[in-house]
């Protein structure tokens, strides 16, 4: 069966982008660096699929090529398991023998929410000096849950994982189970702009999102965390680095530790 590729490379809503795909029909989005890869069959409607990414992010740039016999069972078993500091996140195939204490098992529907980017890396291995057990934690942009999950692995008690995009909660919910977490786990369709605080005070804010939504985040994160609180963010860009530094000093936050794995900066922040 011949398909078509389309590599798109956002300007300012990766997000919205990604999504974009999965609303059109796309089967799997991968990240390779800042662009996002996916298929379609030869005879989908690409200019509709164009103007749906053009919709969510005008300036994004869209390579089209054709791709024959494009397999997604074979890109699905190319993921790999990767140990983080003392977690490992594993897909399902390779999880048999590795410990269930320490583990995050994610089934790779959507490789962004797997442990293949180096952004859930720096967040996960950044939370592994944040969160303590009995912890109350929100974790925005929740994807496929894999840092929620994580989260319980480490202590937290209960855990919030907020997503907008409806097509990231099923992988989310069946990520939840396989994990045996959904007690402490809720996985909540919605706007974390809007939920976070109602669900305040929460001891550790989880944010692995673009660096513009980040920032206009920080005075609603810093709102809803509680005495001796921190946050983590991550999904900045490296030449994004300075930017986000200089909104963290103005809204009153100081940085605590960094992490940066290839192009992707991520940073443990608490209230001034």
């Amino acid at each position: 069966m011949s398909w078509i590729s389309l590599r798109i490379t956002p300007e300012s809503n990766r997000d919205g982008v990604i999504a974009a795909l999965f609303e059109s029909g796309s089967q799997g989005v991968q990240e390779d660096g800042v662009a996002v890869v996916t298929h379609f069959p030869a005879g989908a409607r690409i200019n509709e699929i164009r103007s749906a990414v053009m919709r969510a992010d005008p300036r994004a740039d869209i390579a089209i090529a054709d791709s024959p016999d494009t397999d997604y069972s074979q890109w699905r078993a190319s993921v790999s398991a990767h140990q983080v500091g003392g977690l490992v996140i594993a897909p399902p195939w390779l999880a048999s023998g590795l410990d269930p204490e320490t583990t995050v098992i994610v089934d790779p529907v959507m490789a962004f929410g797997t442990g293949e980017h180096p952004s859930t890396r720096g967040a996960m291995r950044l939370m592994q000096g944040v969160v303590r057990r009995g912890d109350f934690v929100a974790d925005l942009g929740a994807g496929s849950a894999v840092l929620s999950i994580a989260a319980v692995k480490l202590g937290a008690a209960r855990v919030a994982a907020i997503e907008i995009e409806h097509d990231s909660i099923g992988n989310a919910e069946e990520n939840v189970l396989a994990n045996s977490v959904g007690g402490r786990v809720e996985v909540i369709e919605g706007d974390a702009i809007t939920l976070l605080p109602l669900l305040a005070p929460v001891r550790v804010v989880i944010a692995n999102i673009i660096s513009s939504v980040l920032i206009a985040m920080l005075p609603m994160i810093k709102s809803s965390l509680a005495s001796g609180g921190q946050a983590i963010l991550a999904g900045i860009l490296g030449e994004e680095r300075a930017a986000m530094v200089s909104a963290l000093d103005a809204g009153g936050w100081m940085i605590e530790r960094e992490d940066t794995e290839d192009a992707w900066w991520s940073v443990q922040i608490a209230p001034r």
